[in-house]
């Protein structure tokens, strides 16, 4: 059955994450000497080129594993098994944070950096699929496929398919950059620094750097090709079905299939802030401003993603949608 090959891509989608950052750490060298307290920001042993704050992991950790339990709870209670993607995508990302714990103690681990790098900028592809999902059982709940510019038994398969093509880009650009450094270079990066006595020398075109650069940009244009149709879908909805427009007026708003519709739109636009951030770091390199400050990996990346995520806990679509009457569609996660 179709609902059981999308079962298995998706399996096969996050089996491959941790495959990736285990292959990841075996690649891995042993720290080089020295203070890495003395100087991070010139340190070319730290890729991150500066010390991670425990404070702002704890709080980041909490808050997405927070989430996780509690969609882990939404899903046994209402169900919508579909989302099952961004429940463990909240976990895989909560993981993926919780290493920069152990980059505190050791900033300039290879293997540490290479686990977190992955796990971070991967685990997302699990929020991007959900979302996928969700418009396509949302306009056939509303019974407005015919308003989305691909049928609604197809957008999910055909964007599900482009989130898998674009995480295995940017996997295979992650592992080969990993595989491809040595010790006297920075990690992965298309602007490796390469010691050479009191200088260092920029190399702007490495083609490993550049396949994890395309996975992320076709990841952005894809999402950003997704969240199009879906407003022309709500246009389209409002402008010419009305009584399925205002069909829960009646209802609070918190029930109202409204809310969840604006919900998936703030999801959309969280996930297109932090495609362009990773789209826009990797083209400075591993070395460049974005990557190197704190303060823009939490207000560009994590932060918009919890939002992204932490909305659904309250609107679950098990709420809205009778998942009993998808649970047989092709479109089951």
């Amino acid at each position: 059955m179709r609902s059981s090959r999308v079962q298995r891509a998706l399996c096969t989608f996050f089996f491959l994450l941790a495959l990736t950052g285990q292959a990841a750490a075996i690649v891995a060298r042993p720290n080089p000497p020295g203070d890495p307290y003395a100087d991070p920001a010139h340190d070319p042993y730290n890729p991150l080129r500066y010390i991670t704050s425990n404070a702002l992991t704890g709080i980041a950790f909490a808050l997405v594993l927070l989430v996780a339990i509690s969609q882990t709870f939404c899903l046994y209670r209402w169900g919508a098994r579909w989302m099952l993607s961004i429940v463990i995508g909240a976990y895989l990302f909560a993981f993926g944070i919780s290493t920069r714990f152990g980059l505190h103690l050791h900033p300039q681990s290879r293997g540490l950096y290479i686990v977190e790098y992955l796990f971070v900028v991967l685990a997302p592809c699990a929020f991007i699929a959900a979302d996928y999902v969700l418009l396509g059982q949302l306009a056939r709940h509303l019974g407005a496929s015919e308003y989305l510019a691909i049928p609604a038994h197809r957008i999910t398969r055909v964007f599900v398919a482009s989130d898998i093509t674009t995480f295995l880009i940017q996997a295979a650009g992650g592992a080969l950059s990993a595989s491809a450094n040595n010790t006297h270079s920075n990690l992965i990066g298309s602007r490796v620094r390469v010691l050479t006595g009191i200088t260092s020398v920029s190399r702007n075109s490495d083609p490993t750097s550049q396949i994890f650069l395309a996975g992320l940009a076709i990841q952005l244009v894809s999402f950003a090709t997704f969240t199009s149709i879906y407003l022309v879908f709500l246009y389209r909805v409002r402008k010419h079905k009305k009584d399925t427009w205002y069909q829960d007026s009646s209802k609070a708003w918190y029930n109202d299939w409204r809310a969840l519709g604006f919900v998936l739109f703030l999801s959309c636009i969280g996930i297109l802030i932090r495609s362009l951030y990773r789209v826009i770091e990797l083209s400075q390199g591993y070395a460049g401003h974005l990557a190197t400050t704190e303060a823009f990996f939490y207000g560009l990346d994590t932060l918009p993603l919890f939002i992204a995520v932490a909305l659904y806990t309250p609107f679950w679509p098990g709420r809205f949608i009778d998942n009993s009457k998808f649970e047989k569609s092709e479109e089951t996660i």
